[in-house]
């Protein structure tokens, strides 16, 4: 939705490290009756099409919350935004809006991408050996899987993620 002629965008992955669009502010969001999983296959970043790595998608869950970034995207360059996020999440993601809590100012609603089951590159659960060992033989264009999930651990400790949401990630350690 737009606010202040801004539209909000909800990161919860690579984007809370490396938006690579221009923002007017950030601030820290939760969503609510979702949890973050290493369900997506990246055959475009991560891996290749033949190996591709695993990054995280939004899975619904009713008592989990997500807890990730919001960036007021520029009314004035969206255009230009979304078609470099919609190629940049083009491996499987879907365009779709949540309601994000804002920390100290009520809720907005945000765009995010979100891997849907049924899209071509969707994974899916597996046990966290498996998940591990394919994390760590992953790499792609955008490099080695294993520093996607370092990022992403770093991201969300820097963000004070509460505990029980890091750990429903953490695959090494």
């Amino acid at each position: 939705m737009i606010e202040n002629n801004n539209i909000w965008l909800f990161a919860y992955g690579s984007l809370l490290w490396r938006p690579g669009v221009a923002y007017d502010q950030a601030e820290r969001g939760t969503l609510q009756g979702w949890e973050r999983r290493f369900w997506q296959g990246s055959p475009d970043h991560r891996g290749t099409d033949t190996q591709p790595g695993r990054v995280v998608t939004l899975v619904p869950c009713d008592e989990r919350s997500v807890t990730g970034r919001l960036y007021a995207l520029p009314r004035t360059r969206i255009a230009d935004t979304l078609a470099y996020l919609d190629h940049r999440e083009s491996g499987g993601y879907t365009r779709c809006w949540v309601t994000v809590h804002r920390e100290g100012a009520g809720r907005c609603r945000a765009l995010t991408y979100v891997a849907l089951p049924g899209n071509p590159h969707y994974l899916g659960d597996c046990p966290v050996d498996e998940l591990a060992a394919h994390i760590r033989r992953s790499t792609g264009p955008s490099g080695h899987n294993y520093d996607y999930y370092q990022d992403l651990i770093d991201s969300l400790i820097a963000l004070k993620v509460p505990p029980s949401e890091l750990e429903a990630i953490r695959v090494f350690d």
